[in-house]
């Protein structure tokens, strides 16, 4: 058997040693570790020969943040600075200043905007799942449904009672063993995926949501049950079909530092006395005598092995909090009423360890739109930011995740990303797809419009903090084309940030300028696309869960599961859960019941699950999963012949040059005669209503009626589903 043998001619500015990093080998299916193996020098090229092997997916990359995307080669082959593969050695090194990536851009006049950017072929996915296939559902773990009460538990700020004064809706109340006994709930609807929030040990005062990472190593044992692990919700969920995607936080942890890794002083929470009060006599619900965690017998937070001596004595006894305690900075005994809060509660970014955090204080006013300062200053009181540059952190955060990856974890979502410079981040993705080969891993850049950066369209920040530049190689902030797919796609806020201005107002208008700019994306077919989620909604100023009338979100779903990317819904959007309340709380007494982070349990127990299964939007989104489902081109292909007229839009989508294709027409509002010009020729046939049409001299003419879709594909299946309100 001959080997194979790859060739690489290295950018200017990448590092000196250049690896190749491999997987799916054949036949003999070898994989390496992240970053691979040095390559050699030979004759002006880097080489690497794969001894007694036909084919191989790689990356190319220089273990300092500078790589290729995902490549596949199944004969010899040279890869030039132009992106391409020459099956014989091109012509001479381009002489000009060194270039930044090894795609290059194409002049701006030849760029079509309306025309599909290439998505991945079915030889660089070779072997590996393509998550573009699923669907996805999101859903809080502690608030979707409750199946062991024994491990419920109340924060200490933001605690709901009743006219009687107890405590009532405890912040974490779902858990694993409820989502086990629900998961059929969420197959019926159709989803084949399921993102959690990020599932490790949190430590604050508000921290059910899982974003204030204390333990990366360890499964919060508030979601957990003897016999509802971490393990048995991955097999369960498995067992049915679906997968588990896990939220990750890289860019920070609480402000309490990382169980056996990193301390940030305070003073232990039970000696706080707020002012007026004295000790023992804090009356919060269950927090009876001090703030300090009533679940845990000594009554303290942090159990962490790298807290000075003084403090692991304290933690150790006195679960009162009564005893006298000398504070080590100031020389202050407490308890003291009124001591200064934020010995107990706050930050002092000076006194960080160097190690593990960064220490340039708190983002503020005009930080927001700056790279810089996003990617080095605190986001909140308790998130505080990594460092993550620093090879401990990546050690331990790439190792932590990995465990979870061994265990079954299917894809990543990575959150506050564009808080982390995008090659170190990328250092972080690459390692975890090195370690799982096929692993698929999107990001959270949160913008409110169109997300282009540099390039226009009335952002405020620059490229470098914007969605596109992570699915990006490139280091031309107006010019995306400057570099190849990152593999790193992101959540689709460019197109969400329209829906404010159109969808909640029962109009298409603007939808078709953001879908136009898809080539800015290293693989749009990969953006995972969304209505809200437990940040923002598309209403007002953002913040709210979608208050439209139900025919608009029921046109919102038809564009999202046609259009490219991966459709996400928010859990409870299926029956406008929680319709027009704030995302997260906003007044300073809100709790979560008032949210549309509320208790969900309650629309989907026994006695309600009929009635939640029965809504109208339910059944339309099990009917848009079962036809998305059993068309690939919906799934997978880029967009064409792109055409919007504010009450429709229609669209092509070609996978694998006809291998699927579907030529979809959407309404909003009253019906709509459709006509597409350059499509294939041939018998079509409507997912939606079973019409057959046929398509000569390019041309497919057809009608939807009023806020439905009209979904042909050539030589199609016919109906799919059952026809309701908004699919008929």
């Amino acid at each position: 058997m001959a080997d194979l043998i790859v060739r690489f001619r290295k950018p200017a500015d990448w590092a000196d040693s250049v690896h190749i990093h491999y997987w799916n080998t054949r036949p003999q299916g070898r994989d390496s570790s992240w970053p691979g193996v040095p390559m050699a020098e030979e004759d002006g090229w880097l080489v690497h020969r794969f001894t007694g092997t036909t084919a191989a997916s790689f990356v190319f990359n220089d273990g300092q943040g500078r790589q290729t995307g995902d490549l596949y080669r199944d004969a010899d082959g040279w890869y030039a600075q132009d992106g391409r593969w020459h099956d014989r050695p091109p012509g001479p090194v381009p002489t000009a200043t060194a270039l930044d990536t090894l795609s290059a851009p194409a002049p701006s006049s030849a760029r079509s905007r309306t025309a599909p950017r290439s998505a991945a072929t079915q030889a660089d996915r070779a072997g590996l799942p393509d998550f573009r296939e699923e669907t996805i559902y999101f859903l809080l773990t502690a608030r979707f449904y409750d199946g062991d009460p024994s491990n419920n538990f109340f924060c200490r700020d933001r605690i709901r009672f009743d006219a009687a004064g107890n405590a009532v809706d405890p912040h974490w109340r779902g858990d694993f063993k409820g989502l086990i006994r629900r998961l059929d709930y969420i197959r019926d609807l159709g989803f084949s995926a399921i993102w959690i929030t990020p599932p490790i040990e949190n430590r604050s005062g508000l921290d059910y949501h899982g974003y204030h990472g204390y333990d990366w190593t360890r499964i919060d044992p508030r979601l957990e049950s003897p016999d509802a692990t971490y393990q048995h919700l991955i097999d369960a969920a498995h067992a049915r079909g679906i997968k588990i995607i896990q939220d990750v936080v890289v860019n920070h942890s609480c402000q309490y530092g990382i169980r056996g890794q990193a301390w940030i002083d305070h003073l232990p929470i039970k000696y706080y006395v707020p002012q007026g009060s004295e000790p023992g006599r804090v009356d919060h619900g269950p927090y009876q005598g001090n703030l300090g965690n009533y679940a845990w017998p000594n009554r303290d937070d942090i159990d962490n092995p790298r807290a000075p001596d003084w403090y692991r004595e304290r933690h150790t006894r006195d679960p009162e909090g009564t005893e006298p305690l000398v504070d080590p900075q100031t020389g202050e005994t407490v308890p003291k009423p009124g001591y200064e809060p934020g010995r107990f509660f706050g930050i002092d970014a000076n006194r960080l360890d160097p190690a593990w955090y960064h220490q340039e204080g708190f983002i503020a006013g005009g930080d927001w739109e700056s790279a810089h300062p996003l990617q080095h200053k605190h986001l909140a009181g308790d998130c505080i930011d990594l460092a993550t540059e620093r090879e401990n952190v990546k050690e331990y955060l790439i190792g932590s995740i990995n465990r979870y990856l061994d265990m079954g974890v299917d894809a990543l979502r990575i959150d506050t990303v564009k808080h982390i410079e995008r090659d170190n981040l990328l250092e972080y993705v690459n390692a975890w797809k090195a370690h799982k080969p096929g692993l698929f891993v999107f990001g959270e850049n949160l913008v409110k419009g169109y997300g282009w950066g540099d390039l226009g369209g009335g952002d405020n920040g620059p490229s470098q903090i914007r969605p596109w530049w992570y699915t990006r190689l490139g280091h031309d902030p107006r010019d995306p084309e400057s570099g190849g797919d990152s593999g790193f796609p992101q959540l689709d806020f460019g197109l969400f940030s329209t829906f404010r201005d159109n969808l909640s107002r029962g109009s298409f208008e603007g939808v078709g300028r953001v879908l136009e700019m898809d080539w800015i994306y290293g693989n749009a077919t990969e953006l995972v696309t969304f209505l809200q989620n437990h940040d923002v909604g598309p209403d007002n100023d953002f913040r709210f869960r979608f208050k439209g009338e139900q025919w608009m979100a029921a046109a919102a779903y038809n564009l999202l599961w046609t259009v490219r990317g991966i459709p996400c819904l928010y859990f409870g959007e299926e029956i406008e859960f929680m319709k027009g309340a704030p995302q997260d709380i906003i007044g300073n007494d809100d709790t979560l019941e008032s949210t549309g982070r509320a208790y969900f349990g309650d629309r989907i127990d026994d006695a309600h699950l009929a009635a939640t299964q029965n809504h109208p939007l339910y059944r339309h989104i099990r009917r848009l999963n079962q036809i998305r489902r059993a068309i690939p081109a919906l799934q997978k292909a880029p967009m064409s012949q792109l055409a919007e007229w504010g009450c429709g839009l229609s669209f092509v989508r070609d996978w694998n040059q006809g291998e699927s294709y579907a030529v979809v027409g959407l309404t909003i509002g009253g019906g709509q005669d459709i006509q597409v010009g350059g499509v294939r020729d041939g018998l079509y046939r409507d997912a939606v209503t079973g019409d057959e049409r046929q398509a000569q001299g390019g041309n497919l003419s057809f009608h939807v009626k009023a806020n439905s879709a009209g979904i042909y594909v050539l030589e199609g299946p016919g109906k799919l589903g059952e026809d309701g309100p908004y699919l008929r």
